[in-house]
């Protein structure tokens, strides 16, 4: 989801970067220079974007690899925030702030919602392949997924549903009032703002307020015999792992063999003895501690819109000041409203809940991108430090690469497929434990 760009000085023989216009050729720190015209032919990606994009596909790995050794690293098994819980969220806030720099001039609508339509679908399509359930994990060399029982829905699909709604309020829903302060940029993106607000209304009025029978569903036991357990319910409002909308919702307009059927809950203290981490039931385990529950439903996909168009409003700032300290400024403020907001919204019992997706999760996370996309800017872009992220840059250049062949365990697999006389005996199989394949980027 390329193709933004930033203008800078075109003056080949200064070798001090034009900051104000985002350009940085040094990795050491100078004076700012004057600022200098903006040329039209020079042209240069946001640094600091491919910079955060790139720790977030390491902290993607990090929490892929290392997760299941240290709790504070994986995602929370329910109510609460890790580190890992800022993956998924990162993502989405930086494809917002792509989409605006893309869609900076955008000469004609209907041919580009047209090409983000199918940008979309090959994204969501990929992601079917990837998380459907095709590939059978590291230590299998088998693939193959009965069409009755595929996952539909996945990190890449829940990306592409984002990316295609935020990019179609980028290219149709945008005013055309001047921009010289911080709110002007709130009126002329007004429409944009209300589409958020109207998707986090109507998502936390469908969480709290529908009504959620009993329900039950069956699992396949060894020797392939069938249980079934029954899971009662009949309450309004309940944000717990049984009885919650987002799962009424999803299985019935996925169907339950279409969600994911290792739940984040499984860690919870209600169903391991080993929890935060996964173990056997207890005793007295609810009888949803088996259910399927698919973290990228649909219903919960609609406030992960809501990050990818905070995302929007951030690159916005780009495009209408230019000016670090503007930049800087308002992205602060609002990073901070919306962390003060969603402490306060979990300190009443709107608890943040990346399962859920909750309103307050979306507002923390968000702002919490925020600040860290303001910090990287202030390093890489404004001061020049490029040679320590480096490395950063070029992972974020190439994440989706990486996130196939690594995060979804193509390359180990592949890997895997080369064995001495046996196929135990490869590099694969050296490994202490079985990394899943879609293990960190699946909620």
């Amino acid at each position: 989801m390329g193709g933004y760009e930033l203008v800078r000085s075109d003056d080949a023989a200064v070798t001090t970067p034009d900051l104000e216009f985002g350009g940085s050729t040094s990795s050491k720190a100078e004076p700012l220079p004057p600022p200098r015209p903006p040329s039209p032919a020079a042209r240069q990606r946001l640094v600091s974007l491919d910079v955060f994009r790139g720790i977030t596909v390491l902290l993607m790995i990090i929490v892929d690899d290392v997760g299941g050794f240290l709790p504070a690293l994986n995602h929370s098994p329910w109510d609460g925030v890790t580190v890992g819980d800022f993956v998924m969220p990162f993502f989405l806030f930086i494809v917002g702030v792509s989409l605006t720099l893309a869609y900076k001039r955008v000469p004609d609508k209907l041919e580009e919602t047209k090409k983000a339509v199918l940008r979309a679908l090959r994204l969501f399509c990929l992601g079917l392949v990837l998380q459907g359930g095709f590939f059978h994990g590291v230590r299998s060399l088998s693939f193959g997924v009965d069409i009755t029982k595929i996952r539909l829905m996945g990190t890449l699909q829940r990306i592409a549903i984002a990316y295609l709604v935020a990019a179609i309020c980028e290219i149709w829903l945008k005013g055309d009032d001047d921009v010289n302060y911080g709110l002007d940029v709130l009126k002329r993106y007004r429409n944009q703002l209300f589409v958020g607000l109207l998707l986090s209304v109507m998502y936390t009025v469908l969480l709290y307020d529908i009504y959620v029978p009993d329900w039950e569903y069956q699992i396949t036991g060894p020797g392939s015999t069938q249980k079934s357990f029954f899971v009662k319910c009949g309450v309004r409002g309940d944000t717990g792992p049984g009885c919650n909308a987002v799962g009424m919702v999803d299985r019935a307009m996925l169907g339950i063999d279409h969600l994911y059927r290792r739940p984040v809950y499984a860690r919870t203290k209600e169903c391991s003895i080993d929890s935060p981490e996964n173990g056997p039931l207890p005793p007295d385990a609810p009888s949803w501690c088996q259910a399927p529950f698919d973290p990228e439903g649909l219903l919960s996909s609609v406030m992960a819109i809501v990050t990818c168009l905070i995302g929007l409003q951030f690159g916005h700032v780009i495009i209408h000041f230019e000016k670090h300290n503007e930049r800087i400024i308002n992205w602060l403020i609002p990073s901070f409203s919306m962390l003060a907001v969603a402490f306060s919204m979990d300190f009443i019992g709107m608890h943040m809940n990346k399962p859920l997706y909750t309103l307050s999760y979306t507002l923390a996370t968000a702002g919490a991108s925020g600040l860290l996309f303001a910090a990287i800017y202030t390093l890489v872009d404004m001061y020049g430090f490029r040679k320590p992220t480096i490395s950063m840059e070029w992972l974020g250049k190439h994440a989706l690469m990486i996130y196939v062949l690594v995060a979804c365990n193509i390359l180990p697999m592949f890997v895997h497929g080369f064995y001495w006389k046996e196929p135990k005996n490869n590099l694969v199989s050296s490994r202490p434990s079985e990394v899943h394949w879609n293990q960190s980027m699946k909620r």
